[in-house]
């Protein structure tokens, strides 16, 4: 506990310096030229694709029939603008997280590694193309995992807990990896993996639900589509924002856990090494010493007396 809280509060001051500010708005451009050409081709088309499934949809015609008679009006022009974020959302998300982890991260490590962890040997335990195919493999199982669970978002507890779980655990698979890959070798990697596994899925769990937050503010519908240039890159600059204080956090526990790694390790091998067998010692002892000469018995230089006192015969 006393790793996780240091290195919160580490990666949160390391978020309000300049360098930090200045490399989550290099993704901003690209996010923002992205979510932009996307709102302005597809936008109206999503809207009104998805206002035709709710309202082709027997199951839910009950219940905007029922939300009709309490004088809501028209609810799907209102939901459908939300269903088109919450679905968009993920995949902004997922693209973000790529974006940060192939030029954010390695920058945001070296910060780190630089500052606090200069003398940490560097093992090169990952390469960048196992780097990236280890972020590929993790993102396809999180789309997967987001598609199989996109009916379940129907259920209103499961909208605010399944994403940002898948999200959590593609954080914590991506960043612990990128993290390390500089300075871990790959035994050290799956050691630090088996040992903070707990700890690291709960620091992605939390970066994903603080990924999540952001679009809470903007997610209602009709605000959204009065403001959607401005709303849009605000939030995918959040989401940067999120990610690189997720990346610093990862960088300063993982790095942290490492060199406790080695110094338990070192430590180990000298203790090791400085134990010394009493036996050895006594083998050596002996060895240095040679043979111990035979015991004799002692000669009788003085005469002998008898019990009286007087000389022997």
């Amino acid at each position: 506990m006393g790793l996780l809280l240091d290195s919160f509060w580490r990666a949160a001051a390391y978020c309000l310096r300049p360098r930090v500010m200045a490399l989550s708005l290099l993704p901003l451009l690209l996010m923002a030229a992205l979510g932009l050409g996307l709102g302005y081709l597809y936008w109206d088309a999503a809207v009104q694709g998805m206002r035709s499934v709710l309202e082709a949809s027997t199951l839910l015609a009950g219940f905007w029939s029922w939300l009709q008679g309490w004088g809501l009006g028209d609810v799907t022009t209102v939901v459908a603008p939300l269903m088109v974020v919450l679905a968009v959302t993920p995949l902004l998300v997922v693209l973000s997280l790529l974006v940060v982890a192939v030029l954010m991260t390695p920058a945001l490590v070296a910060l780190v590694a630089n500052r606090r962890f200069p003398a940490l040997e560097r093992k090169k335990g990952g390469s960048f193309v196992a780097s990236v195919v280890w972020s590929l493999s993790s993102t396809l199982l999180a789309l997967v995992a987001l598609v199989v669970s996109i009916p379940l978002w129907l259920v209103p507890p499961l909208v605010l807990i399944l994403p940002p779980l898948i999200w959590g655990w593609l954080t914590y698979r991506v960043m612990v990896f990128d993290a390390l890959a500089d300075h871990a070798s790959k035994e050290e990697r799956q050691e630090l993996f088996r040992r903070h596994r707990s700890s690291l899925l709960g620091i992605g769990i939390l970066t994903g639900y603080l990924g999540a937050a952001p679009s809470i503010v903007w997610a209602s519908g009709v605000v959204f589509a009065a403001a959607f240039f401005i709303l849009v890159p605000l939030a995918i600059w959040i989401y940067t924002l999120v990610f690189a204080f997720s990346s610093l956090w990862f960088s300063h526990y993982c790095l942290a856990a490492l060199q406790r790694l080695r110094e338990e390790r070192g430590e180990r091998r000298l203790s090791t090494s400085d134990v010394v067998d009493v036996t050895d010692i006594a083998v050596a002892g002996g060895a240095e010493q040679g043979p111990a000469p035979a015991l004799t018995p002692p000669s009788l230089s003085a005469p002998e007396t008898s019990a009286r006192g007087a000389p022997a015969p």
